[in-house]
């Protein structure tokens, strides 16, 4: 009968350290680690908007070039023509000249 009461206040005393909440210095660890968890968390949201900002920016920006290139092309276009007419213009006053010059010598 002794034996059976030393093994019920063993059995009781190993249940109790089983089913006791957890230490202290084991809360403070998750805790901490939620912490952790939490603000780097944070922190890759804020990473990854910021990349999704400056993708956003970098198209626009590209776009923006793409129109003023077009702008800067067509604007090439219009005084490549306009100094080929005026080339054309003032070949065709020279060989006026010419024409008349010759015209006088004759």
């Amino acid at each position: 009968m002794l034996l059976w009461v030393f093994f019920l206040v063993v059995l009781t005393l190993s249940s109790d350290a089983h089913c006791s909440p957890p230490s202290l210095p084991l809360r403070t660890r998750r805790y901490a680690d939620a912490i952790f968890t939490n603000s780097y968390r944070k922190v890759l949201g804020q990473l990854s908007a910021r990349k999704l900002l400056q993708d956003i920016m970098s198209r626009q920006q590209g776009e923006q070039n793409q129109e003023q290139g077009a702008r800067v092309r067509l604007g090439r276009q219009v005084e490549s023509m306009w100094a080929d007419q005026k080339q054309m213009a003032l070949e065709s006053v020279l060989v006026a000249l010419l024409q008349k010059h010759r015209t006088s010598e004759a």
